[in-house]
């Protein structure tokens, strides 16, 4: 019976790597080479190109060799959206907040001043927008909504002695190993944050795999995180990325109206210059906040130990989330398209319990809706894909009995050799 399980096992992982190969073959046209396009086609992504290319101010470019376009900042994509019209923003614009965060052991600026090839960041009053191009438009066409989750199946499971709700997830593609904090129906947030290690696992084609921070009420939904993505970034690279959905309509970075972008050195798709590596003493890491601002209900993103202010989705372009959110979560998700082999989460392993080992997402925090934090002493909901190919834990009190960890990862249906 061992022999046969083997047997079934290895003519498994042969048909997962021929299914991989043909894969990227018969994909590489439309993730890499070139498609064709007819006439009316051709002429709406001109159009697109020319509304997302702003005119420049001047042009910089990364040690990656992205080019970056330094826009005006009332010039930049975010304002052609319909509701921001009349909008009263401006360059030295800072969020109204009622708390202070505790400290991490990342820094924003240290990021900025790594990734440019000569200049660090554009001028002030000019922001940082990449420049797009008719590849990165069919590219992008491809890109599904992170959210396009079908149902779930929920049951209660003990951990650390503590309740804690496990949901199963059938999703549309994407797989989820993550954390929700727990909540009630009156529960108000408005605002969360994390510190995720980060990680470069290994994707290919239209497969992405990602670490996210996400808020959300109703169809309404705010992300941060870091994220590997081919199709998005057109490179294999650990990146930045935020997405925002309002309603129907999602976004990733700067690619549509809608994320107002205030640093001149911080761009919302920048690379990490450094990763982790399973062993690492010492792992890379983000730290990352979305904050509402309590004076207008503008949504911010802060990013590093010194809370550096990146930008804000203005609340006008929102329904649900022009007030409070109502759900927090972080974690992983991986996405394959139908056919497709799962790539790895996170450190593409098994969880070792042991965050020099796993991937994680620690020191949450969230707030209420005065701007206080709430202290998260129990187990958060747990809700995973598929158990056999990726995993997730959440450990209030992790060792010295002062640090909440939410450790995920997992090899999905690829031999990452672990």
């Amino acid at each position: 019976m061992h022999l046969v399980n083997q047997t079934m096992l290895m003519r498994r992982k042969v048909v997962l790597q021929i299914l991989m190969v043909l894969y990227v073959l018969l994909s590489y046209d439309g993730v890499q080479g070139e498609i064709k396009l007819s006439k009316v086609e051709d002429l709406e992504l001109k159009k697109q190109l020319k509304l997302l290319n702003k005119p420049a101010t001047k042009i910089i470019k990364t040690k990656y060799g992205d080019t970056y376009d330094c826009v005006d900042f009332y010039k930049q994509p975010a304002f052609d959206h319909p509701l921001l019209q009349n909008h009263d923003f401006h360059p030295k614009m800072k969020p109204t907040l009622a708390r202070t965060w505790q400290n991490s052991n990342t820094s924003a600026t240290i990021w900025s001043s790594s990734i440019w090839l000569k200049e660090r960041g554009c001028p002030f009053g000019t922001v940082p927008i990449k420049r797009v191009t008719k590849d990165d438009l069919i590219r992008h066409k491809r890109i599904p909504s992170p959210e396009a989750i079908s149902f779930e199946v929920q049951f209660i499971s003990i951990n650390n002695n503590s309740e804690s709700k496990r949901s199963y997830i059938s999703s549309q593609g994407y797989k989820l190993a993550s954390a929700q904090v727990q909540n009630n129906p009156n529960t108000r947030f408005s605002g969360a944050g994390m510190t995720a290690s980060l990680w470069n696992p290994h994707v290919e084609g239209q497969q992405n795999s990602a670490c996210r921070l996400k808020i959300q009420k109703g169809s309404d939904i705010l992300q941060v995180g870091w994220r590997v993505d081919p199709t998005l970034y057109k490179d294999n690279k650990t990146r930045l990325f935020v997405h925002f959905q309002a309603g129907n309509t999602h976004c990733f970075n700067a690619l549509c109206p809608g994320f107002v972008l205030v640093n001149t050195e911080l761009p919302v798709d920048m690379v990490f210059d450094e990763i982790s590596h399973r062993g690492d003493q010492q792992m890379a890491e983000i730290t990352m906040f979305i904050d509402r601002d309590l004076a207008n209900g503008n949504w911010w993103l802060l990013i590093g130990e010194n809370h550096e202010q990146v930008g804000f989705w203005p609340h006008a372009i929102f329904t649900d989330l022009a007030s409070f959110a109502t759900n927090v979560e972080m974690g992983g998700v991986a996405y394959s398209p139908p056919g497709v082999p799962e790539p790895p989460l996170g450190a593409g392993c098994s969880l070792a319990v042991d965050p020099r080992y796993d991937a994680y997402c620690r020191r949450p925090n969230v707030l209420n809706d005065k701007g206080e934090t709430i202290p998260i002493v129990e187990s958060m909901n747990v809700k995973l894909s598929d158990s056999n190919l990726y995993d997730v834990l959440d450990i209030p009190y992790f060792r010295s009995g002062n640090e909440h960890f939410v450790l995920y990862g997992g090899h999905g249906e690829v031999d990452t050799s672990c």
